[in-house]
């Protein structure tokens, strides 16, 4: 072996080193924003190249599609292990970073042709260099793989706007679908081209090159598009969600002021009756009739008690609001606590208060009975021009924040009308220039709601 052919050699492996840890580090920016781990990334990045390396080493020959197929597959197995959640979501990131590496690679290649074929007939190349254009060709080739790679992946991920929310086998199969239609499509380019030549004609190679060349770019934009699309079509639908759950919650507030509206009727109907009730009772022991007057003040004890609402807090809707809350914990053998005064001439609107009491009190009751001894606990106070709401219930576990978010993960396993309640309270905060925070102990999960007071 000559000199120059330990140099090509050389290039040719170092080359071959470049382009697979160049396509390994494009993957790890692919899959950071989606899992919460950073180390479990390099780990995965790691895990690819020594893959990629590994086969490129064996003494048998494999084709790049099984090579590529087996180093993805090798990662998406890592990705499962070291983040167990939204499956769907880490074969859609497989599936897209194995076309967007096939299909770049065939870009590279057919570029190449094409520049070769242009600077060949007008330069005499000497041994030394026709090895300094080879060197030159496979920089060229490992910079504009990893351009098509990194721009098509910038993207998808700025496009990809909800890296932490589940996404259906459906929503999946959309997401992949391009991959798919591209990889057939380079399947029935190639067997055509196979097909044609067993006939006995020899297509000409720029044509096919050229065809090539266009179905692949077209197959990455495809790609990129769908993943806009779905964003879209994702986002549109759970802004329609979050408003019909908030709607459905307007109607239930609305439901609750009828109760109220009863409620000060029945209040108003046995104000009326008094003066007969006590005519009766008047009656009754005037007749020596003891029994029977026992039994009528038990019935208006009755009654009243039927009118009266044992928590006040200074409004009738958050009355209500926190005594149905109340009570649905009782049922299920939850402590109730509640010391919570509603900010009267505040600027606070009664209605906003009552989602924020409503939403936070549903997540409280369902979270509290899983955990024994359970509890709920609501407290409101002021600090300085700040109006507090606390909402703490048993709570046992490790709760995971969406980055995106700064919110807890839901627990629930259908999310698709899930994780909106703390949402919705977020938003209402922020109406007010408020936020809300969350503290988590070892036995108890608080919620803190903040809305500034309008002291104009």
């Amino acid at each position: 072996m000559g000199d120059m052919e330990i140099y090509y050699l050389m290039a040719s492996k170092i080359y071959i080193f470049a382009i697979i840890i160049v396509n390994g580090y494009v993957l790890y920016r692919f899959i950071i924003p989606f899992i919460t781990n950073r180390k479990a990334a390099l780990f995965i990045w790691a895990v690819y190249s020594g893959t990629m390396l590994l086969l490129y080493w064996i003494p048998f020959h494999i084709d790049n599609f099984t090579a590529y197929s087996i180093g993805i597959i090798a990662a998406f197995i890592v990705m499962c292990i070291s983040d167990r959640r939204n499956y769907c979501q880490k074969i859609f990131i497989a599936v897209t970073f194995f076309s967007l590496r096939y299909f770049s690679s065939f870009i590279t290649g057919i570029t190449n042709f094409f520049i070769y074929s242009l600077i060949a007939d007008y330069i005499y190349m000497s041994q030394k260099m026709s090895f300094i254009v080879y060197v030159i060709k496979l920089l060229f080739d490992i910079l504009l793989e990893l351009a098509i790679q990194y721009i098509s992946v910038w993207y998808i991920l700025r496009s990809y706007v909800c890296k932490y929310q589940d996404i259906t086998f459906k929503e999946m199969f959309m997401l992949v679908l391009p991959s798919i239609t591209g990889l057939s499509g380079y399947k029935i380019i190639r067997d055509y081209q196979v097909l044609y030549e067993m006939n006995g004609y020899e297509p000409s190679i720029g044509i096919y090159n050229s065809l090539a060349l266009l179905h692949y770019s077209i197959s990455i934009v495809t790609i990129v598009v769908m993943t806009v699309i779905f964003q879209s079509i994702k986002t549109k639908r759970e802004e329609e969600t979050q408003n019909k759950l908030l709607a459905e919650q307007t109607e239930s507030i609305k439901r609750h002021i009828c109760q109220i509206e009863e409620l000060y009727h029945d209040i108003r109907s046995i104000k009326h009756d008094m003066a007969n009730h006590i005519m009766t009772l008047e009656n009754l022991y005037a007749g020596n009739r003891q029994e029977e007057a026992k039994a009528y003040v038990e019935d208006l004890k009755e009654a009243f008690s039927e009118v009266q609402l044992e928590i006040k807090s200074g409004n009738p809707v958050t009355d209500v609001i926190l005594q149905e809350r109340k009570k649905e914990a009782v049922k299920k053998g939850i402590g109730f606590e509640c010391s919570f005064h509603y900010p009267e001439g505040s600027g606070i609107n009664a209605f906003d208060t009552s989602i924020i009491l409503n939403n936070a009190l549903q997540n409280a009751v369902e979270n509290a009975g899983k955990y024994q001894p359970s509890y709920i606990s609501v407290l409101s106070y002021r600090r300085k021009n700040a109006y507090m709401i606390e909402v703490s219930n048993s709570f046992k576990g490790e709760i995971q924040f969406n980055p995106e978010t700064g919110l807890p993960f839901t627990s629930k396993k259908e999310t698709g009308r899930h994780g909106y309640g703390l949402a919705n309270i977020q938003r209402i905060a922020g109406k007010y220039f408020g936020d809300i925070d969350i503290v988590q102990t070892d036995s108890e999960f608080r919620l803190v709601i903040m809305l500034i007071i309008n002291t104009d």
